[in-house]
């Protein structure tokens, strides 16, 4: 295993706190945090690859140090690149490395931090402090229009636009339990929903909007056509709405970085395992 080479970006800006935060959304002490819990599963994923090389390629690999950068470097440039959106040439010539590297520094630390999010995708579970209530939305995401006759199921007649789209499931506090697989923009929230099967703990009230009516989760009164709501009806509402706004917000947070916000320009399968980790680096951050 190589020696680590010595971290120069992230501990420059790291004199900068609120800069620091602005360019990756994360505090400071949160990221050194987060580069020590790391380090044990790159280590590890590391000594595997490693260990399926031969002699000669394995010297090699230790001359030439394999990657220029730090650890926390590298993890810098990725949450940068997840908060900015910037090309792989502006992240090269901030770091100065080829942006043919950029790729080959960020990629691998992508799965790493799945690994150590373990953002669920089906079974939601909650303490029993929290055993308030749970909070259902769907959220979708622009993305480059597809080539070849399959564009059209990434459609969104909500949007106008094709989309990506996914679930997510948060607490009364905002915490994020659970986020479903990607799916296209033309699926409806309720089906989408449905091929989810999520699972949660029975006697916690679930919530959504008008777009999970006729499943099991609690929802606002719909206005019948040609009718209207009693007083009673409009205040149960509005009671809904504002204990429903959590997930607003958490979904607004989450789009605090840029790469869930801006229209979509990496590879459609890898969609979910950013969005997944940007969700625990929000429940990291702020739940």
């Amino acid at each position: 295993m190589q020696c680590k080479p010595k971290s120069q970006q992230a501990r420059r800006l790291a004199k900068h706190p609120a800069i620091f935060r602005r360019l990756t959304g994360v505090p400071v002490e949160l990221f050194f945090e987060l580069c020590a819990q790391i380090w044990p599963l790159y280590a590890q994923a590391e000594e595997r690859r490693f260990a399926g090389l031969r002699k000669e390629r394995l010297i090699a690999h230790h001359v030439d140090a394999q990657y220029k950068l730090s650890l926390e470097d590298r993890l810098l440039m990725l949450l940068m690149y997840y908060r900015l959106y910037v090309t792989h040439a502006f992240l090269g010539f901030l770091f100065q490395i080829d942006d043919s590297n950029v790729s080959r520094n960020i990629n691998p630390l992508q799965p790493l931090l799945a690994r150590f999010f373990k953002m669920p995708e089906k079974k939601v579970t909650v303490d029993e402090e929290e055993i308030v209530a749970l909070f259902l939305d769907g959220t979708e995401q622009r993305i480059q229009r597809p080539q070849g006759p399959k564009q059209k199921k990434w459609y969104s007649g909500k949007k106008k636009s094709h989309t990506i789209k996914h679930q997510v499931i948060v607490n009364k506090r905002g915490r994020i339990h659970a986020v479903g697989k990607s799916a296209c923009g033309k699926v409806h929230d309720k089906k989408d929903y449905e091929r989810q099967q999520f699972s949660y703990p029975k006697g916690v009230p679930k919530k959504a909007d008008l777009g999970y009516v006729g499943t099991s989760w609690q929802t606002p009164i719909k206005k019948p056509a040609g009718g209207s709501l009693s007083e009673e009806e409009k205040q149960f509402n509005r009671t809904h709405s504002k204990e429903r706004i959590c997930i607003e917000h958490v979904i607004g947070k989450m789009k605090f970085f840029k790469i869930l916000s801006d229209r979509y320009r990496n590879k459609l399968k890898d969609h979910m395992l950013i969005f997944k980790n940007i969700a625990g680096i929000y429940n990291m951050v702020f739940a």
